[in-house]
């Protein structure tokens, strides 16, 4: 497929996706989103992509959000099943996914960074839910993703206000994880995405489905059924799970096959 609104560049088992919309700050309209679904469809399916990564074009946006002027002007406003930037509303993929966060993110920009596992964001970074400023609402995931992920009180207070919150404060509330120097946010995500590359693949799937089904049930239930939970079946399935031990036993670096 040609790709008119994005760029995926692949380094070994991690792959980056850059929204390419700078004339707009990197904002998406339908045709985005359709292509989104595809790109994150085809890594999800691809068994030697581990880990992707989502930036954006340029070093003054990671995400404007919805592309207000196109709908203003008439433009035919949806997304396929996955949601805005085909992640919001993707429960099925157990890979982890980062965001690296190299400028402006809002409204559905901010709500594609609170849809990944990890956000690492430059310093020049700035993040808010603007959408009632406009007469419309954070419905993509920004108004039940913030509220779990950093507190009721907290999330009110942006969510209500509208108000924007630089990278430092969004360290301190809690939804970045990491935040480096201007123009290095890409590199911090690369270098987060080698750390998990050097853990077992299946075990990371494992893991990322364990928490998210999990987070849907009460503690006693969520110990009692992960074994069950599909990715940690194929974990104990896989080739994985023997070499692990095994190169430990041994006293030398894993070779992981993700299978």
């Amino acid at each position: 497929m040609e790709l008119k609104f994005s760029k995926v560049e692949r380094k070994g088992p991690i792959t980056i996706v850059t929204l390419s919309r700078p004339e707009v700050y990197n904002a998406l309209h339908t045709d985005a989103h359709f292509e989104l679904q595809k790109v994150f469809d085809d890594f999800s399916g691809d068994p030697e992509q581990w880990i992707a990564i989502v930036t954006g074009s340029g070093d003054k946006a990671f995400c404007a959000g919805n592309d207000l002027k196109w709908q203003a002007a008439g433009g035919k406003r949806g997304w396929d099943k996955g949601g805005f930037a085909g992640l919001t509303s993707r429960f099925d993929c157990d890979k982890p996914i980062i965001a690296a966060v190299n400028g402006v993110a809002m409204g559905g920009g901010f709500e594609i960074a609170l849809a990944c596992d990890l956000i690492i964001a430059a310093e020049n970074a700035t993040f808010a839910l603007p959408e009632p400023r406009v007469g419309l609402a954070a419905l993509a995931g920004g108004l039940h993703r913030l509220p779990r992920q950093i507190g009721l009180k907290r999330a009110m207070g942006m969510i209500l206000t509208a108000r924007h919150v630089s990278a430092k404060e969004g360290l301190e509330l809690g939804f970045v994880n990491e935040v480096v120097p201007q123009g290095e946010a890409l590199a911090g995500a690369l270098r987060w995405a080698e750390m998990i590359a050097k853990n077992s693949p299946m075990s990371i799937r494992a893991s990322k489905q364990a928490i998210q089904k999990g987070l849907g049930a009460s503690l006693e239930q969520a110990i009692a059924e992960q074994r069950d939970y599909p990715a940690v079946q194929a974990m104990v399935a896989s080739q994985d799970y023997i070499e692990g031990p095994k190169a430990f036993s041994e006293k030398r670096p894993p070779k992981w096959v993700g299978k």
